[in-house]
């Protein structure tokens, strides 16, 4: 999987390892979650650079005995106002969040043909919001809901499952910062039904579930995990 060395992916592919499964996992920095339990094999790659993931996935094979799911988490945020942003900082997002996705999908379709795997996609609440100071990452986060469904229909002759997990507003390492703004963190919680925002455990107890049921029949939907959010008044 990728974008493993903080925040929901390490939570992510430190779940995994814990059910059992042998986890690659790929960051710039090339860790492996601290104190995870279980299989991780650390792999340092860009997943805008095609060349390194195609190393780091041909490698994987080998070491695991083939690949049969991935987890596409790694992702950037930027807060620019629309009139004010440039037409190269939205590249900029989308080269990663979006056309990254879509090429480690690509470069993983034959290995998960092979496997009949599965594919998870990490989208967001965003992705069906208008946030201010968030288009391009919102617009990102819609275009990897929109590849998922189009991927699955495409790919359900061979086998392979493709789901969307989207969390809401999610407590980690990254946005702690952020969220010593009491003011923000009260009118985030008011919106949601829940009153709260969701953990990393919760989202990573999620993926981990897809992977662990492997339920043929479900493909091709996002999952909001938003504690209500996206669907409150």
């Amino acid at each position: 999987m990728t974008g493993t060395s903080s925040g929901l992916g390490s939570a992510i592919a430190a779940e995994l390892a814990r059910r059992g499964f042998v986890v690659g996992c790929l960051s710039r920095r090339g860790i492996v979650p601290s104190q995870a339990e279980g299989t991780l094999i650390p792999y340092t790659a860009d997943v805008r650079d095609s060349g390194q993931v195609a190393q780091a996935m041909a490698d994987f094979s080998k070491q695991a005995g083939g690949i049969h799911g991935l987890v596409n988490n790694a992702g950037k945020h930027e807060d620019h106002r629309s009139s004010s942003m440039t037409a190269e900082q939205l590249r900029d997002v989308m080269e990663t969040n979006f056309v990254a996705v879509f090429e480690c999908c690509r470069l993983a379709y034959p290995y998960l043909r092979q496997s009949r795997g599965l594919i998870v996609n990490m989208a967001s609440l965003f992705g069906k919001l208008g946030v201010p100071g968030s288009l391009a990452y919102s617009a990102s986060k819609a275009a990897v809901a929109s590849l998922t469904r189009t991927l699955a229909v495409e790919w359900a002759k061979d086998g392979i499952a493709v789901m969307a997990a989207a969390p809401g507003y999610v407590r980690t390492g990254l946005n702690e910062n952020a969220f010593q703004d009491t003011a923000l963190v009260d009118r985030i919680e008011k919106r949601v039904p829940l009153h709260r925002m969701g953990t990393p455990d919760e989202v990573a107890r999620f993926v981990a579930m897809l992977f662990v049921e492997r339920i043929d029949y479900l493909t091709g939907e996002t999952v909001y995990i938003d504690g209500g959010h996206g669907i409150g008044p």
